[in-house]
This record gives C-alpha cells, sequence and structure tokens, in this order.
C-alpha cells in the first residue's frame, strides 16, 4: 500500500472542509430564495376563479365549449375537410376556365352573353379544314342546305370550310433542285404563287382589268405566250378567252358579295425534264356574287366598291357561287441551257374547270346564274358534274358541250 495521503487531507488523515468566501454563501442564499418564491403556488384571480367555475358548471350539465375541450364534432370536421380538398382540386381548373371564357365569351354553349355574332365574315367556320396535301380521295360531303345570303354568302357550301384568300395558297418548303439553289427555288414558288392570286384573286383583275401582276410573272422570251395573252385580253373569242387563265367578271352585271373568295388546293414541285424545277397547282375558287342592280340593296353597299361587309341584313339580296378550277403547270428554265429569262416562269399547261357561267358565251366574262333572273346563253347539254369534287382530273368531253352543275 502507499504511504502516500490524499490530496486534501490533514495530518490526522481525514479530509478537511474546504474554505467558501461569504459573498458566495450570501449569493447562493439569494438565488436559493427567489428560486423556492417563484415555484410556489399562487392564488387565482378573481376573474380565473369565474372562468374556472363556469367550466366546471357546464362539466357538470355535460355541455363542452366547441373547440375548447372537443372541438367542433368530427363528422363536421371531416366535411370540412373534404370541401377544402375538393375546391383545392378544382380551384385551378375551375380559374383557367373562367380565364379563357373572360378572353373569349362564345366558348360557352349556347352563347349566353350574346357575343357571338354568328358566321364570321365571309362564311368561315369553326370546323375549318386543314390544308390539302394530297389528292383528295372523293368529293367532300353534302354541306346542310341552306341559302346563301350577303352576311353567309358561302352558307350550303362544302366551301364554307375552306380557308380565304391567299392565305389558302400555301407555299412549300423550297429545297435545291439539280442546278437550282434553295433560294432561286423559294422565289420560284413564291412568283407561282403571286401569278395565280394576280390572276384569280386581284379585285383588278375580278373586275375585268388588266392582271398586271399576274403577267409581270411571265417569261417574255417563252414563245408566243405572253403574245397570245395579250391578244385574249384585247379581243376575246372562243378561240382566245382569258378565261382559259384569268378569273373576269362584267361590273355592269354582278358585283362581289363581301371581299372574301374561297380557296382550296394545293402547290407541289419537283425536277422537271429540261433541267428545270417543274411546279405544279391545282386550286379551286368560289366566288360569291350578287346582281349589279342589286348591289345598292346589300349592306354598307357604297358606289366606289360596289359592296361592303360592314353592317348586317341584306337577307333579301341573293347570292349565287361561281367554281373555278385551275390546273397549272409552270417551268423555271436554267438561262445557261435554254432561251430563258432568270427568275421568270414559263406556262407549260393550262386546264380550267368552270362551274355556274353562261354556255357559249365569249365575251371574256364569267356569267353566274341567278334564280331570280332569266338565264343567258345557250342552254347546257353537256353532262352533269361536281364543281367540289377535287379528287377527278379535268376532263373534257370530245365535242364541244356545255355543261351543268350538280351544287353551287
Amino acid at each position: 500500500m502507499s504511504d502516500k495521503q490524499p490530496e486534501g487531507a490533514g495530518e490526522s488523515g481525514e479530509f478537511e472542509q474546504p474554505s467558501v468566501p461569504d459573498d458566495v454563501w450570501e449569493r447562493f442564499a439569494r438565488d436559493t430564495e427567489r428560486d423556492i418564491r417563484s415555484s410556489a403556488p399562487k392564488e387565482p384571480s378573481a376573474r380565473a376563479r369565474m372562468v374556472t367555475e363556469r367550466l366546471r358548471q357546464k362539466d357538470a350539465k355535460g355541455a363542452q365549449p366547441e373547440g375548447w375541450r372537443t372541438g367542433p364534432a368530427w363528422q363536421e370536421m371531416d366535411g370540412r375537410a373534404s370541401r377544402r380538398r375538393l375546391w383545392a382540386i378544382l380551384g385551378v381548373p375551375v380559374a383557367i376556365a373562367v380565364a379563357l371564357v373572360a378572353v373569349k365569351p362564345s366558348l360557352l354553349p349556347g352563347d349566353p352573353f350574346g357575343t357571338s355574332s354568328g358566321t364570321p365574315s365571309g362564311g368561315a367556320s369553326a370546323a375549318a379544314l386543314p390544308a390539302e396535301t394530297a389528292p383528295p380521295t372523293a368529293a367532300p360531303s353534302s354541306a346542310a342546305p341552306d341559302t346563301p345570303t350577303f352576311d353567309r354568302p358561302f352558307a350550303g357550301s362544302p366551301a364554307e370550310r375552306w380557308a380565304d384568300g391567299a392565305a389558302a395558297i400555301v407555299v412549300p418548303k423550297a429545297t435545291p433542285v439539280g442546278t437550282f439553289t434553295s433560294a432561286q427555288v423559294a422565289a420560284a414558288l413564291k412568283r407561282a404563287k403571286t401569278l395565280l392570286v394576280g390572276a384569280n384573286l386581284a379585285p383588278g383583275t375580278l373586275r375585268g382589268e388588266r392582271p398586271e401582276s399576274a403577267l409581270a410573272v411571265l417569261d417574255p422570251k417563252q414563245p408566243r405566250m405572253l403574245d397570245d395573252v395579250n391578244s385574249w385580253l384585247r379581243a376575246p373569242g372562243k378561240k382566245h378567252d382569258p378565261l382559259m387563265l384569268f378569273s373576269r367578271f362584267d361590273p355592269a352585271e354582278v358585283r362581289p358579295a363581301g371581299d372574301v373568295v374561297k380557296v382550296r388546293g394545293r402547290m407541289t414541285f419537283k425536277a422537271g425534264a429540261h433541267a428545270s424545277v417543274a411546279i405544279h397547282m391545282d386550286y379551286t375558287f368560289v366566288y360569291p356574287l350578287i346582281q349589279a342592280d342589286q348591289a345598292s340593296k346589300a349592306p354598307g353597299a357604297t358606289e366606289t366598291s360596289g359592296v361592303s361587309t360592314e353592317g348586317s341584313g341584306g337577307g333579301s339580296t341573293e347570292v349565287a357561287r361561281t367554281i373555278v378550277r385551275r390546273v397549272l403547270d409552270l417551268e423555271l428554265l436554267d438561262p445557261r441551257t435554254y432561251q430563258a429569262t432568270p427568275g421568270k416562269l414559263a406556262i407549260t399547261r393550262y386546264d380550267q374547270d368552270l362551274g355556274n357561267t353562261a354556255c357559249d358565251v365569249y365575251d371574256g366574262f364569267l356569267h353566274p346564274h341567278f334564280d331570280s333572273a332569266a338565264p343567258t346563253g345557250a342552254p347546257p347539254t353537256g353532262p352533269t358534274t361536281d364543281p367540289y369534287d377535287r379528287s377527278r382530273d379535268i376532263e373534257h368531253p370530245g365535242t364541244e358541250t356545255c355543261g351543268t352543275v350538280s351544287r353551287t
């Protein structure tokens, strides 16, 4: 065993109490007394005693304040929670629907706010057809029987779902063809559209004026083409009829019913047989018209424009429709190989099918038939065809006869 005493032990071997300063003992005493006072029970206030007594009496009667000890009934809490969850789920879709209706109230069934003005100007349908990208396999189905009016000139016609005017002529995306770059092909396709618009949609052309924009596209170096066209325009006749290329109406006879022409068709291109870009166009145009002497009865009619789409009414004005289908083949020739003007187009084929126009009248104008007017021209003797049937090729009988149309 060790003889060493533990630290703090005295001579007798016992531990000595350590010396504690007086100020430390005083601080210890004060802290202890304060802690004892704070932990001692306190006399409740008068208000606390009243509340306690009221709760005790309600407990004795079996009634407890809702939300304090029992809260609302569990069934009610569950119902409220379910409703909150339901509104949380429905909240976002409902908010989106309200926003959409605020922007376009006509989305509501039945149009309860009366915001819809019926069919849009020109008779365009909400269920518009997509662009034609391939030859159709059948004629369009019959539309619901309806009488065309100035406000709805395409009512009862398949064309009501077609696109309007130049926007319906969609130029395909250009790619290089032979020695021609994409940019050159794109420019040729754009000029082909200019030719089609200038020949069939330009207001001046429809009024019988010279189709300058269309003629500017044609290659003056193409043998006889421009000379022939100019002679057709100067002196129309059976063998040189401008209707072979241009849609024209006599403004003294008819006026357009509004400012919309319905159009459907397609444009394609490929490498031609003569080191060229061959462009093929097949389009049908539907023209709504009223008689010139009835133009003053149309809504918003003016002397300068004939008629306008402004205003409403005009249901008493008869509207007739003439349908023209055109097939054009064009070529962009390489001027390094052929005598051709750079960028200009040559016509290699033109064909047309005219629906609802007088037979054997060769004055350079289309003459639609109106039920309220006496017929003009010779009576039709040819077969009946559907002018809206784009699934068939344009056919001409061996004998020169004028046929009838099954619908307009």
